[in-house]
């Protein structure tokens, strides 16, 4: 490249640098706007966990190309280009538009070289200069998906000036270059594919510049030859084998490409091309007057958009419309300029000739002219085609400038238009700072596109400024009142605000506007595949009413029944089904939607949860694995299958079950939730000080953390540290009054540790206001009567907690000690413990500590992930799972035997629940 452009000076580059600089620094300060969201921030192949064959696979937008929904844009070698920005500087936007601006210099420079091919030295640099402010080229250099444009033109006029070298002396073929071309050609199509395009632009090199022929002369040797009056002369032989070789090469590109897009067209909407879907003579008139659109955005890009889709211009639907003036104007003028390039000799018409190629050619893709485009009219697309435009103004310039009489006009001209569009190209920029301001950018210049009011509205919406973009999305109803898609988006908002009567309606609208199945016509050719999720978001809605259940089944399998391979219909229904406790429906759904996509993390960790429902916790953790397998950093099958391992029981699980959850806290350093868990497990190991640390990080994080507060007290009171649990336990009752396994445990501490029996009795009596019926509180309020001698208060107290309990042994057996004692005190006024006091007393101990021996229920929280509503993203969607563990039954034989035990029970206590948003 650095060798072609040898004899571009560096002060002439030095200027194109210094010029692109100061029009697109402020390009710098931009986001992520527009497509860019689709392209960077939601395109899984710019993570180097992707594989990069994915980026040979997938479309432009991260698509695989063999669905339906892909729009088949083929660019791979942008999206590596994306892929290498992310590696170094991941989603940090400067970078990602600090590159565009170099691409977008290069390419100034190189088109500097290709113009000194037809003009002077001084008009090339202005036709350079002109290209290098020109307002209608924001859209490719300051949004980052204009990069396409910017890679594919550096190998398209790579190309050419390749193929300008295959000539050699005595007319020769040189066939390096053409070599070159060829790879140079499949290089620029891989970055975008109007690349291919100039291979007619190298044809018409060839024969009208190269060879110097003229329209004339090829009919009159043709006229000659086919009357048999003289042969093919020998260089039109040579020049008809290098078209041969260059067509040959198109078509090997060609049908490479059909290969890649499966023969499939893209599935577009009326709403994104009107014309393309409109009879005959609208669409042709309409198609036709778009060329004198494109023409004018070019002389005048004083009202820019950046989305003139849907109503933005409206149909051409009669000849007598005014708009075909100037679309005769346009072709008049056009056919004009190629009568006199292809008619005369001389370099003014071969410059003209070489200008209109490169407005004509690389524009025939974007032209609907062989195949329906996804856009009415885009100025990204103008980006090739406004080279052979600043060729025409810069060689007229010269003319101009080369009468004496207009010299000082003209030079004062082209001033003001560098200036104007300069100064216009750097105010561009700011529009694309940020979505709000590009959409608001485009409303002033266009109201009758819904597109546009949906933007903002989106861009309103995620600020969670849901007032204000409701009122643009009622706006772009009105404007377009049969788009489906305006009025998910206020039903969507209408949910947002919690009005889900609106909601309804507005979804129940759209529904209505999709179009009805007709027999043996396949219904996704109709449809944008993103409408069908009205009946998700519909289901979804009345699903949150437990008597529309099966209403909601209804509309997914409706869904289904119009796409069977509508991959989310079966993702949303699996959860649905699991909700309705129908696991073995909902792992039907979850199966079906694997053999759609196997490569979905998350479906694999649905599918483990419905294992969990289905109490097959090894299945559970082989679709845990898998998830994981596919993506390392899933935060909830990270969590959730720690979970499962720790219930497992199994020891050698554990050190697996801490990596998860260490991994977890580190992609959710502020959850609470996974330190808590990391002490859990540090318990269950004996490293008392390690969860001890765990649990206190936990509270940090959340101070009312019901389980980490009572686990964290029930850690000290295990380990001899009964005093510093008080205080753990005051935090955790001032949070939860009602929280009976406190009570107990402090009532325990204070009768045990402190000696505090009035501080015991209030909080064995606060358990029975709570719970009349418990027969814990009740027992140990039975043993507070004991302690204080009031043997007749303590007798009845046992009598009423066996009557609640009748089989409890201990309880009877503690009620025969103290009527024993009563009797003992009836026949002696000793004191009211008897001389085998110590025995008595440990006999009260082991009394009260059999009270702790009682079965828990430990639940852990698992969650599904739902990715539907998405106008940005994803969202995930929970259900709650549980797992149960039972304690055995314990002996209370010897004290020491049951202070053991008492540790081990009170340690599992507690119900643990366990919630990812928080408890």
């Amino acid at each position: 490249l650095l060798e072609k452009m040898a004899d571009v000076s560096l002060k002439e580059a030095a200027l194109i640098v210094c010029v692109v600089a100061a029009c697109y620094w402020n390009s710098l300060f931009c986001g992520f706007v527009f497509d860019d969201v689709s392209a960077i921030l939601d395109n899984k192949d710019l993570h180097p966990s992707t594989p990069l064959k994915n980026l040979f696979q997938n479309d432009f937008w991260g698509t695989p190309m063999s669905e339906e929904r892909s729009h088949k844009s083929y660019r791979p070698l942008t999206v590596l280009t994306f892929r290498l920005n992310y590696l170094f500087s991941e989603l940090n936007a400067v970078s990602y538009h600090f590159l565009n601006l170099v691409f977008h210099v290069v390419v100034c420079v190189v088109f500097l070289k290709v113009c000194k091919l037809f003009l002077d030295s001084r008009s090339s640099v202005v036709a350079a200069l002109l290209f290098a402010v020109h307002p209608i080229h924001t859209e490719a250099v300051t949004g980052v998906v204009g990069r396409a444009e910017l890679l594919s033109s550096i190998f398209f006029l790579a190309a050419f000036l390749s193929y300008t070298k295959s000539k050699g002396r005595d007319n020769t073929i040189v066939w390096t270059p053409i070599a070159v071309t060829v790879f140079l050609v499949a290089v620029a199509t891989l970055c975008k594919e109007q690349g291919i395009t100039v291979v007619g632009i190298c044809c018409v090199y060839e024969v009208f510049i190269a060879q110097g022929y003229t329209l004339p002369v090829l009919l009159d040797t043709a006229v000659q030859i086919l009357q048999g009056k003289g042969s093919i002369p020998f260089s039109m032989l040579q020049t008809l084998l290098k078209l041969i070789v260059l067509m040959f090469s198109t078509l090997l590109l060609v049908v490479v490409r059909v290969q890649v897009i499966q023969s499939q067209l893209p599935v577009f909407t009326r709403f994104d091309n009107p014309a393309a879907v409109s009879p005959s003579p609208a669409r042709q008139l309409t198609f036709n007057y778009l060329l004198p659109v494109n023409a004018w955005l070019l002389l005048n890009p004083s009202e820019l958009c950046c989305d003139w889709t849907m109503g933005t211009i409206p149909l051409v639907e009669s000849l007598l419309d005014v708009r075909n003036v100037a679309t005769l104007t346009f072709f008049c003028f056009l056919g004009s300029l190629i009568v006199f390039s292809l008619r005369y000799p001389g370099d003014s018409s071969k410059t003209v000739l070489m200008a209109l190629c490169l407005i004509v050619l690389p524009f025939i893709p974007a032209s609907n002219l062989f195949f329906p485009v996804g856009f009415v009219v885009a100025e990204r697309v103008l980006y090739v085609p406004s080279m052979g435009f600043c060729i025409l103004v810069a060689h007229g310039w010269k003319k101009l400038s080369n009468k004496s009489v207009l010299r000082k006009i003209s030079w004062v001209c082209l001033a003001a238009v560098l200036f104007t569009h300069a100064l216009k190209t750097l105010h561009r920029n700011w529009d694309w700072e940020s979505e709000y301001t590009l959409f608001m950018s485009a409303l002033k210049v266009n109201k009758n596109n819904a597109k546009l009011w949906n933007n903002v509205g989106h861009a309103l919406e995620n600020e969670k400024n849901f007032e204000r973009a409701l009122q643009f999305f009622i706006q772009a109803t009105q404007v377009q009142p049969d788009d489906i898609g305006a009025h998910m988006n206020v039903g969507r908002t209408y949910k947002n605000l919690n009005k889900t009567k609106e909601a309804e309606e507005s979804y129940m609208i759209a529904k209505s506007l999709m179009p009805q199945i007709i027999p043996g016509k396949k219904y996704a050719a109709r449809v944008a595949p993103n409408h069908l999720n009205v009946y998700i978001n519909l289901a979804n809605l009345i699903r949150a009413n437990e008597s529309r259940l099966e209403e909601a089944d209804q509309l997914y399998r409706q869904a289904i029944s119009m796409r069977p391979d509508f991959k989310q219909a079966y993702i949303s229904r699996g959860e649905l089904l699991l909700k309705m406790n129908k696991p073995l429906k909902a792992k039907e759904a979850y199966l079906r939607a694997l053999e759609l996509d196997r490569t979905n993390a998350d479906l694999w960790y649905n599918l483990a949860i419905v294992y969990i429902e289905l109490k097959d916790p090894t299945e559970a953790l082989k679709n845990f694995n898998r998830a994981l397998e596919l993506n390392p950093t899933h935060k909830l099958a990270l969590f959730n299958s720690a979970l499962l391992m720790q219930e497992s029981g199994d020891a050698r699980l554990r050190p697996d079950a801490k990596q998860r959850l260490l991994h977890y806290v580190k992609e959710e350093p502020q959850d609470a939730n996974g330190y808590f868990n990391l002490g859990m497990l540090a318990m269950d190991d004996k490293k008392d000080t390690e969860a001890e640390a765990w649990m206190k990080k936990a509270i940090r994080l959340q101070p009312n953390f019901r389980s980490a507060l009572f686990n964290l007290a029930l850690l000290y009171s295990q380990t001899g540290k009964e005093l510093m649990a008080l205080p753990v336990l005051e935090d955790l009752l001032r949070y939860y009054p009602d929280h009976t396994k406190g009570l107990i445990l402090k009532g325990d501490i204070l009768m045990n540790q402190k000696k505090d029996i009035v501080g015991a009795k209030m909080c064995f009596e606060k358990i029975l206001e709570l719970d009349p019926n418990n027969v814990q509180g009740k027992h140990n309020l039975c043993v507070v009567y004991f302690e204080e001698r009031d043997l007749i208060k303590a007798e009845k107290c046992l009598v009423e907690t066996l009557a609640l309990a009748p089989h409890e042994e201990y309880i009877q057996r503690h009620l025969n000690i103290v009527r024993s004692k009563i009797a003992s005190l009836s026949a002696t006024e000793q004191s009211s413990l008897p001389a085998d006091g110590t025995a008595a007393a440990e006999e009260k101990k082991n009394s009260f500590q059999n009270l702790k021996e009682v079965k828990n229920e430990q639940k852990t929280t698992q969650k599904t992930v739902d990715n539907n509503e998405r106008h940005s993203e994803n969202k995930k969607r929970t259900e709650k799972n549980s797992m149960k563990k039972e304690t055995p039954k314990k002996s209370t034989k010897e004290i020491k035997d049951i202070e053991k035990k008492r540790v081990a029970a009170l340690k599992r206590l507690e119900e643990i629940e366990r919630i990812l948003n928080g408890e």
